[in-house]
């Protein structure tokens, strides 16, 4: 870990995490940001949130999450272990039944174990789909992880298949709202609402800020010094996504989940072009 991101983490309560978003930011009256010039060629949801301020671009609309729901599930794995239902030092076994495409973790490591907070971190930082997949394995299959959102009053996401089946598109199946994922984030970080211990979102906010992806996302739209704790998804049937924590030093931060789809492609700079300009509109207004 970067000596930044130590301080960063260190100094978690000193940024008023439980004071930079609304209580119920899924239901909150959020202000309209007009992106419609960002849409030429695809189309962009946006919700981002800074104390009671929220600013929206289709954010009740449904997009489909890919990769990004991996936040999450690295979060509800930790709540297992908090309830100790789980451990992070077990060892998993891998194995070739367990591999399908993108396990730059996993794929290195059949026939050997991967301990739960490793599969978590793969999962976060390099996006490993084995990894999720194992992870949701072990915590009972996909109706677990279904109920999971539901416990935190998420009655809007969909949970329905495993990777890499889930970044298929056109229909309801894997889908959620940039508002309701605010309003998820709001739920993991915020002090007076999380359930995570200290330990548990400094594990999580360690493996977001060190996560090598999406550098022409959220990130491209930062000024400089600022940090972002994020998780992109990103399927070559049209999605580009971006969802998380903008850090501004010294100043609350902002929650903001973004979504784009796109026509069926393996060049994903439109709509990564199309998340970071937005983002520096968010901030420009915010600000």
């Amino acid at each position: 870990m970067s000596l930044d991101r130590r301080a960063w983490l260190a100094g978690l309560g000193g940024l008023g995490l439980g004071a930079c978003a609304p209580r119920t930011l899924a239901r909150a009256s959020a202000t309209e940001l007009d992106l419609s010039s960002l849409e030429a060629g695809g189309r962009i949801g946006v919700q981002a949130a800074r104390g009671a301020r929220v600013l929206s671009w289709r954010a009740n609309e449904r997009f489909t999450y890919c990769s990004t729901f991996k936040l999450f599930l690295a979060a509800a794995t930790l709540q297992r272990v908090q309830a100790g239902e789980e451990r992070l030092d077990r060892p998993v076994r891998i194995t070739s039944t367990d591999m399908v495409s993108h396990a730059p973790v996993t794929g290195q490591a059949i026939d050997r174990t991967l301990t739960i907070e490793a599969l978590c971190q793969a999962t976060v930082e390099v996006s490993d789909n084995p990894a999720a997949n194992i992870l949701i394995r072990e915590m009972g299959g996909l109706a677990a992880w279904r109920d999971w959102y539901r416990q935190i009053g998420d009655v809007v996401t969909n949970v329905d298949r495993l990777e890499p089946e889930l970044n298929d598109v056109g229909d309801v199946r894997d889908t959620t709202t940039p508002a309701q994922v605010v309003a998820n984030l709001d739920t993991l970080f915020a002090d007076s609402r999380t359930q995570l211990s200290s330990a548990s979102r400094a594990l999580l906010m360690g493996w977001l800020l060190g996560s090598p992806t999406g550098l022409n996302r959220l990130r491209a739209g930062v000024p400089s010094g600022w940090q972002v704790a994020h998780k992109t998804g990103t399927s070559s049937a049209g999605p580009v996504n971006d969802i998380g924590l903008l850090v501004p030093p010294g100043e609350p931060v902002i929650y903001i989940a973004a979504f784009w789809q796109g026509p069926e492609s393996d060049d994903f700079s439109l709509g990564e072009a199309a998340i970071a300009e937005a983002t520096r509109r968010v901030i420009e207004a915010l600000n």
